[in-house]
């Protein structure tokens, strides 16, 4: 899996991206309340549709709600989920050095021999 150059990266997507980091290092925690549109916009230097946009990513996934006139906030089970989803990520990359390990260990004793 390789990662994507920022360009190729669609500007709403940089916004899903930078809130999905912030809640699962902890910066945001359920219940809080993310900036405004407009300041979401200056922010991230894009158009209020960018950032309307990235907010519907980011419903759709599950990792805010909105109240219209109030807001929108990151949800309970937002934090839960990605440190679930570390911890497989985390796991699933154990697995791929342990791989890599046995066989590099196997390539070393073929040319040993």
């Amino acid at each position: 899996m390789s990662l994507m150059s920022n360009e190729a990266v669609q500007p709403y997507q940089r916004i899903v991206q930078d809130v999905r980091d912030k809640i699962r290092t902890g910066r945001l925690t359920a219940g809080t309340k993310l900036s405004s549109t407009r300041e979401l916009a200056e922010e991230y230097g894009v158009a209020p549709g960018t950032v309307q946009r990235a907010l519907t990513e980011l419903r759709t996934a599950g990792l805010i709600y909105s109240h219209q006139g109030r807001g929108s906030f990151i949800t309970d089970t937002a934090a839960q989920t990605s440190e679930d989803s570390t911890a497989l990520a985390l796991k699933a990359l154990e697995e791929q050095v342990a791989d890599l390990a046995a066989r590099l260990e196997k390539i070393e004793k073929e040319r040993s021999d």
